[in-house]
């Protein structure tokens, strides 16, 4: 029951993220745009705090052993269409290509996990 409330909850904020225009600004700056759109869920380090983790699956981009198979595309991916479970919302429409292309190259980057 929880589970259902906390992914009723994620769609909720992506919704109204949608609506009430853009949280970033208009920024394409990649940390700008982590900061504004992706703290919710992965936290603002990349590490999730554990409820999101337990509940939703939502993965720590600082563990090595997810940061061993990131890459900027698959970032990319993942931001314009959402994760295969689901849970994660499709952020394409929400945010612009540059947008999306800047937070991914700024989560594969060496400095997201530097921070």
């Amino acid at each position: 029951m929880a589970y259902h409330a906390s992914v009723k909850r994620l769609i909720l904020v992506a919704l109204l993220v949608g609506c009430s225009g853009d949280p970033t600004g208009g920024s394409v700056d990649g940390k700008v745009v982590f900061d504004s759109m992706c703290t919710s869920c992965h936290g603002p380090t990349g590490k999730p705090p554990e409820a999101m983790s337990a509940r939703l699956g939502v993965r720590d981009l600082t563990d090595p052993k997810v940061r061993a198979k990131l890459t900027a595309d698959r970032v990319e991916k993942q931001v314009r269409g959402g994760s295969e479970n689901k849970l994660m919302p499709a952020f394409q429409g929400a945010l612009t290509d540059a947008q999306i292309k800047a937070v991914a190259a700024y989560v594969a980057s060496p400095a997201f996990v530097a921070k």
